[in-house]
């Protein structure tokens, strides 16, 4: 195949694609913040939890992506509803004031904190104000997050609820010209397993990992590794990118947010603290 011939389009959200479960707590009373909700991971997050009844206040600097959001819920006609809060998660105003606003919207038990950016260059090279703004969005955003949305969680009647981090392969291991994402997915770590030491039992933390999804991010990251490597498009998927996976397919958007479905329903219980690495066999299969 050619480059010419690649179709690096994300695949349209269908509903036959999301996971819906049984849960008492997933009501329309129930709110689910979920970060980064204007495109990729975020967005699917964002309309699976949505079709499964619940309140979910999507956050994103990106308005126009938000409503389109908002549309594809609509389509789908799902039982729940998607509520937008424009935020720069790079202004920690911003953020409190968005967890305020979610509050607003009924009992706060969920957060997905899924928002993230990508850059591709050396150490040497890295621009350091992409640097902050990595961090700024993917590590310190998270910590203001989860700290604003704990004490929602901790009044609701019985203190139950999840926070979920947005991790990744390269939470668990690095390759090169990516150090600051790599940074900050293995800072996610560190705040998972912190809110779960907290948590008292009832307010768990888990992670998701997995390796290379078809989202808007990954369409840049594939085109920038392909620049900043001298190599085809073609050559980033098949070589770099699924080389050393044993499933041999970049994973959908629909099949992430349903891992986090999971993990924030009642059937996800006892994961606390932990990290769900869907990888295709990335990292414990080193060759």
């Amino acid at each position: 195949m050619t480059d010419s011939e690649l179709d690096l389009t994300a695949p349209t959200l269908a509903r036959e694609d999301l996971l819906v479960l049984e849960d008492s707590r997933f009501t329309e009373g129930t709110v689910a913040v979920v970060t980064g909700a204007a495109s990729g991971i975020g967005r699917a997050t964002a309309v699976a939890l949505a079709a499964n009844g619940l309140t979910v206040v999507g956050a994103d600097i990106d308005e126009d992506g938000l409503a389109e959001t908002e549309s594809i819920a609509a389509d789908l006609d799902v039982a729940g509803t998607i509520e937008s809060v424009p935020t720069d998660l790079a202004d920690a105003a911003d953020v409190k004031a968005m967890v305020a606003a979610a509050g607003e919207e009924g009992d706060i038990r969920y957060v997905a904190n899924i928002a993230g950016l990508q850059h591709i260059d050396s150490i040497a090279d890295f621009p350091v104000e992409k640097y902050d703004l990595i961090q700024d969005v993917m590590v310190r955003a998270p910590f203001l997050v989860s700290k604003y949305a704990i004490p929602e969680i901790r009044s609701t009647d019985d203190g139950v609820g999840a926070i979920a981090n947005m991790s990744s392969a390269h939470g668990h291991y690095a390759t090169r010209d990516k150090a600051p994402y790599i940074t900050a997915k293995h800072a996610m770590t560190g705040l998972t397993r912190s809110i779960a030491a907290e948590g008292e039992g009832t307010l768990r933390s888990f992670s998701v990992s997995v390796g290379y999804v078809l989202t808007p991010l990954m369409v840049n990251q594939i085109e920038d590794t392909a620049r900043e490597r001298g190599i085809s498009e073609q050559a980033v998927i098949e070589d770099v990118m699924l080389g050393q996976a044993r499933t041999k397919d970049l994973m959908t958007p629909a099949e992430v947010a349903n891992l986090f479905t999971f993990g924030l329903s009642s059937h996800g219980k006892h994961l606390n603290g932990a990290d769900m690495l869907w990888d295709g066999g990335y990292t414990h299969t080193y060759e």
